[in-house]
C-alpha cells in the first residue's frame, strides 16, 4: 500500500513528466532484489486504472493525460455512456466507432474528443478497458456448418460471440446457453469464446427467470459448506443465554407482514402509558447470534448482500434454516431478538429509548390484510378472533398517524406511487396484474420501522463508533432547475435555495394532490432525487428529512442491518476498544459498499423480471384499448402508462398525423400544423399494437377520438406556450423539412 500511494504522490507533483519504469527505478533507487515487486506493484496500479502506460511505455496519471475512468453504459443501438467513477464528472456520449471493443458495464478509460458545446453532451473515445465485466454470456446458440455463435440474452451486448465447433459442448441450435469469452473483441472482430452449460431450449417453463438469475450473476444455490454449517445450529436456545437477556416472552406483540411473507424479522408491541405517551416496542430477530463474524455464513451473506424478490421466487441471503425457521419469529415460540424501546409523545417526540437483547415470544402472525380489515372495515370475524390485540392495534393506528405527522411537519417527502403485484399461474404465465394496496396497516409498521432506524442511528452516531448509515443525498441541481421549470409551466411555483430543504419539495406534492397532474409531478420529482446508499459516514437522509438514518429492522434479508447488529450488540456489553473500533473501520466500509452495489443488482433483476412478465402479459392483451396516463416524453416517443402500472412506448413514428416537435423544458410532442400536444401527465387512450418479448418492450398506437380532438384546442394558457415553442423551433422544422432525413440515433441521443 505504502508503494502505491508513494508513487501516486510523486506523479501528482507538477513536474513529473511521464517515465519508463527504467526510469522510475533509478528515481526510487530500487535494487536487483526490489525489481519484481516495484514492477508487480506497476503493473496492479495499471490494473487498478490509477495509472496508465502511454504507447511509450511510460507512466501517468489517467487525470494528468485527461482520461476518466467510470463504467461504460452500452445502448443496443452499438453507441454508450462513460459514467465516471469522479462524483460531479458528466456522463460522456460515446459514438459506436469510438466504443473499440469494450462492452456493456465494462470499466474503461476514456479520452475525452469534444467537450460540451452549445448544450451538446461531450464526446469521447474508449482507449482502455480496465477491467471486463462480462466473462460469462448467457445468449441464444446458433449453428452454421463451420462455426456457431452465441446472441447474448442481453441487447446491449451488441456483439455475437464467435463459438468454434469444438468448443460447443453438445448445444444445439436454439439453446439457451452460457458462453465464457476466450477472447476479447477489437475494432474489427468479434469476441470468441466456449460453452460452459446448457440451460435449456428457449419458452420452457422457469427458464425465463432462470435466464435472468443467471445473467445478473445472482446465486441459485448455497454452497454446501454453509448449509452444513446451517443444519449444525441447533433449534433450542441455551438456558444461560435466555438468563443474561431481558426476558419479555410475556409482552404482548405481534408480526405483521405480507400474507406470503417466510421471513418474519420484525414485530411490535405498544403500550399507552398513564401520562398519555405511548411504549412502542421494535423487536427484531437477533440474527447475529448465528451469523457470527466470517464465520461461513458470515461470508455468504456479505457476498449476497441482500434476499432478492423475484415473483414467484426468493433468493435468500440466508439459508431457509435461518430465514424461515430459527431467525423468523414465528408465533408462540421462543425467539432471540434485539428490541428497541422508545417513550413517545402526543407530538411524535422519542424522549426516552433503550436498546436490549431480549427473548421473546410473538403473539400472533398478524398480515397486513387482516389488520386492515379490523381497524378500516370493524369485520366482526377478525374483531372477535383477535378480541384480545383490538385495542393495541387501535393505539398503533393513533401513533402511527401522529408520527406521520411529525414527519410531514419537517419536510419529509412521501410518494405515493401505485405499486402492482404480478400473479402467475402454475405454469409461470402471467394472468394478472393487480394494484398493491398501501393501507393503514402497512402505514404503521412503515413508520414504526422509520423511527425505530432513526433512533437507532442517532444512539449509534454520539458513540462515534464505526457504523453503516443510509444516506440520501440532495437532489442534483441541473435536475432539480427542470423540475422547477416544468412545474412552473403548469402554474405552480417552487422556491430553489442554495441549500434546498425537502420540505420545499414536500408542499409541491402536496399542492398538486388529487389533480390529474399528481402522478406525473411526483415521477418527474422522483427522477430529479439522488439513489439512497449505504455509507460509513452519517450525512442525513434528504427524502425523509431525517438528521440520523440506518437500516436495523430487517437483518435476514439485509446484509447492513447484520453488520450493525453486530456493532451494537458489541457496544451494548462494553466489548468495543480503541483496537476494535480501528478493526471495525475497514469492516464497515467493506459493508457499506457490498451492500450498495449488491442492492443495485438485486433491483435490476427484480426490474427486468418484472419488465418481463409485462410484457407477457400484454401479448395475450395486442389490439385491446386501454385508458393511460402520458409518464414520459422523449425525443423519439412518449411513454403511456396503465394503470396497473404496465408502461408502452408510443414511437413519434406511429405519431404520422403530423411531424411533432419535441419541446425538453415543456416536457411535450408539439404538432406542428394541428397544434396537437401530447404532455407529461395527459390522460390518453391507447391500443395495445406490438410487444418485444426479448428486449421487454411494449408499443402502443394512440386511439384518436372526437372526444380528443375538441380537447386540443389550444387554451389560452397553451396557446402561448406553443407560439414559444414555435418560435424556437420554427426555424429547424422549416430546415428538416426540406431535408426530410431522419435523424440518426447517436445524434438523436446527443441532442
Amino acid at each position: 500500500m505504502k508503494i502505491k500511494d508513494t508513487l501516486l504522490s510523486f506523479m501528482r507533483e507538477e513536474a513529473y513528466r511521464p517515465m519508463d519504469i527504467q526510469e522510475l527505478v533509478t528515481v526510487f533507487d530500487i535494487n536487483p532484489d526490489e525489481y519484481k515487486s516495484f514492477k508487480r506493484a506497476l503493473k496492479v496500479m495499471e490494473l487498478e486504472g490509477l495509472i496508465i502506460r502511454t504507447k511509450k511505455d511510460k507512466f501517468a496519471l489517467p487525470e494528468r493525460l485527461g482520461l476518466i475512468k467510470g463504467k461504460l453504459q452500452a445502448h443496443q443501438k452499438g453507441f454508450g455512456f462513460l459514467i465516471p467513477e469522479e462524483e460531479g464528472e458528466k456522463d460522456v456520449f460515446i459514438p459506436s466507432s469510438f466504443i473499440n471493443g469494450a462492452m456493456n458495464n465494462d470499466r474503461v478509460l476514456v479520452q475525452i474528443t469534444r467537450d460540451d458545446i452549445n448544450g451538446k453532451k461531450r464526446e469521447g473515445e474508449v482507449v482502455e478497458v480496465l477491467e471486463r465485466a462480462n466473462t460469462r454470456i448467457i445468449g441464444v446458440y446458433e449453428d452454421s456448418r463451420n462455426f456457431g455463435f452465441v446472441v447474448p440474452e442481453d441487447s446491449r451486448l451488441n456483439q455475437d460471440i464467435f463459438i468454434s465447433k469444438k468448443d460447443k459442448n453438445g448445444a444445439k441450435h436454439g439453446d439457451v446457453v452460457i458462453a465464457e469469452v476466450t477472447k476479447w473483441p477489437e475494432k474489427r472482430r468479434s469476441p470468441e469464446g466456449i460453452v460452459k452449460e446448457v440451460l435449456g431450449k428457449k419458452g420452457e417453463k422457469g427458464l425465463d427467470i432462470l435466464t435472468i438469475i443467471k445473467k445478473h450473476g445472482l446465486p441459485e444455490e448455497f454452497p454446501p459448506k454453509v448449509l452444513a454449517y446451517a443444519e449444525g445450529i441447533s433449534e433450542e436456545i441455551e438456558e444461560k443465554e435466555i438468563e443474561r437477556r431481558k426476558d419479555i416472552r410475556n409482552l404482548r406483540m405481534v408480526t405483521i407482514d405480507g400474507e406470503d411473507a417466510k421471513d418474519l424479522d420484525d414485530a411490535v408491541s405498544i403500550e399507552k402509558l398513564d401520562n398519555g405517551r405511548y411504549k412502542l416496542g421494535v423487536h427484531i430477530a437477533d440474527v447475529t447470534h448465528y451469523v457470527k463474524e466470517k464465520n461461513p455464513l458470515d461470508k455468504e451473506a456479505l457476498k449476497r448482500g441482500t434476499s432478492v424478490y423475484l415473483i414467484d421466487r426468493v433468493i435468500p441471503m440466508l439459508p431457509r434454516k435461518l430465514s424461515n425457521g430459527i431467525c423468523s419469529l414465528n408465533p408462540k415460540v421462543d425467539r432471540l431478538a434485539l428490541s428497541c424501546f422508545m417513550t413517545i409523545d402526543n407530538n411524535g417526540k422519542v424522549c426516552d429509548h433503550e436498546i436490549a437483547e431480549t427473548v421473546i415470544r410473538t403473539s400472533e402472525r398478524m398480515t397486513y390484510t387482516d389488520v386492515t380489515k379490523i381497524l378500516r372495515d370493524n369485520d366482526e370475524e377478525l374483531i372477535k378472533k383477535y378480541d384480545y390485540l383490538v385495542d393495541d392495534f387501535k393505539t398503533m393506528q393513533e401513533l402511527c398517524l401522529i408520527l406521520r405527522n411529525k414527519r410531514m411537519r419537517r419536510g419529509a417527502i412521501d410518494f405515493d406511487f401505485e405499486e402492482s403485484k404480478i400473479i402467475l399461474n402454475e405454469n409461470g404465465k402471467p394472468i394478472d396484474i393487480k394494484p398493491y394496496e398501501r393501507e393503514i396497516a402497512n402505514r404503521i409498521i412503515e413508520e414504526f420501522m422509520l423511527v425505530c432506524n432513526e433512533t437507532i442511528a442517532e444512539h449509534m452516531f454520539w458513540t462515534n463508533l464505526p457504523f453503516v448509515y443510509r444516506v440520501h443525498e440532495n437532489p442534483d441541481e441541473e435536475k432539480l432547475q427542470k423540475f422547477r421549470d416544468f412545474i412552473y409551466n403548469l402554474g405552480y411555483t417552487m422556491k430553489v435555495t442554495q441549500d434546498i430543504h425537502p420540505r420545499i419539495l414536500q408542499e409541491v406534492l402536496e399542492k398538486v394532490k388529487g389533480k390529474k397532474e399528481e402522478t406525473v409531478v411526483s415521477t418527474l420529482l422522483l427522477r430529479s432525487m439522488m439513489k439512497a446508499k449505504y455509507t460509513p459516514e452519517c450525512s442525513s437522509h434528504f427524502g425523509l428529512a431525517a438528521t440520523y438514518y440506518c437500516h436495523f429492522t430487517s437483518p435476514i434479508r439485509r446484509y447492513p442491518d447484520l453488520q450493525i447488529h453486530r456493532i451494537i450488540k458489541e457496544f451494548l456489553n462494553g466489548k468495543i476498544d480503541e483496537k476494535r473500533a480501528a478493526k471495525l473501520a475497514p469492516i464497515v466500509d467493506i459493508a457499506a459498499k457490498q451492500s450498495s452495489d449488491m442492492e443495485r443488482l438485486a433491483e435490476e433483476a427484480e426490474r427486468e423480471v418484472d419488465d418481463l412478465k409485462k410484457a407477457e402479459y400484454m401479448m395475450d392483451r395486442i389490439g385491446e384499448e386501454f385508458e393511460g396516463i402520458i409518464s414520459s416524453v422523449t425525443s423519439f416517443g412518449i411513454f403511456v402508462e396503465l394503470p396497473n402500472t404496465v408502461e408502452g412506448l408510443v414511437h413519434i413514428t406511429d405519431l404520422d398525423d403530423d411531424y411533432y416537435v419535441y419541446d425538453e423544458q415543456h416536457l411535450m410532442l408539439l404538432g406542428q400544423r394541428t397544434k396537437k400536444i401530447y404532455r407529461l401527465g395527459d390522460s390518453v387512450k391507447v391500443k395495445c399494437s406490438r410487444v418485444d418479448i426479448d428486449n421487454r418492450e411494449i408499443f402502443f398506437d394512440i386511439l384518436e377520438s372526437e372526444q380528443h380532438l375538441e380537447e386540443i384546442v389550444p387554451s389560452e394558457e397553451t396557446a402561448s406556450i406553443i407560439a414559444e415553442v414555435k418560435k424556437e423551433f420554427g426555424t429547424k422544422i422549416e430546415d428538416e423539412e426540406k431535408t426530410e432525413e431522419s435523424i440518426e440515433p447517436e445524434e438523436e441521443f446527443n441532442e
